[in-house]
């Protein structure tokens, strides 16, 4: 393993990257506190030689007890933005900024918490490696902490989406969560900035 002193993920990396070994090792990650209630890591998936790569925030319950990403509600706005923006499912790598669920128990129910700037940070390293083994041509960003995590603290989601902006070798694109759009008072105007959004994507 890395050990290179800092705090966060960066320490768990395995030597070699490659996405499989990258999702063992990230499955033990104690990187930030967020493992410790969490019911396991959420690693990314899709092909290896992705054109593009879409970054969420965070696993949410389905997800977190799935082990899969997006698979729940937001998942399926997701999917019907996609088809209806003509990108391919096969050309799509899905992963998030932070790899495990941070909630606050209520009841029987388990409520999303927004992760913290710590946990974003630490949780870095993973979707740093993620980038550098799938070397997507296009990186969609879904959402405020995804665009924390990659373009930084003073970018804006409201006021620069879909506009795309050098990333590394990429080229990044800002929308809002699909979560968003099921929480949106007029959810078929929300849909339709966040299609326009995958489209400018696809455009590139």
């Amino acid at each position: 393993m890395v050990k290179d002193g800092n705090n966060g993920a960066a320490e768990f990396l395995p030597d070699r990257f490659d996405l499989d070994t990258l999702r063992r090792a990230a499955a033990g990650c104690e990187g930030c506190d967020l493992f410790r209630n969490a019911t396991q890591a959420v690693f990314g998936e899709g092909p290896r030689r992705a054109r593009f790569m879409l970054v969420g925030e965070q696993p949410g319950d389905r997800e977190d007890r799935e082990g899969r990403p997006f698979v729940g509600p937001a998942g399926r706005i997701l999917d019907r933005g996609l088809e209806e923006a003509g990108i391919a499912r096969d050309d799509v790598y899905l992963t998030n900024a932070v790899k495990h669920f941070s909630f606050v128990p209520r009841g029987k129910r388990r409520i999303h918490q927004k992760p913290t700037a710590a946990e974003i940070d630490a949780c870095r390293p993973w979707l740093e490696a993620e980038l550098s083994v799938v070397r997507p041509g296009v990186v969609v960003v879904l959402g405020a902490t995804a665009a924390r995590s990659l373009l930084g603290r003073e970018f804006k989601v409201t006021r620069q989406r879909g506009e795309p902006v050098p990333l590394g070798d990429a080229l990044a694109v800002a929308t809002v969560h699909p979560s968003a759009v099921l929480r949106a008072p007029d959810r078929d105007e929300a849909y339709a900035g966040f299609l326009a959004d995958l489209r400018a994507a696809a455009a590139v």
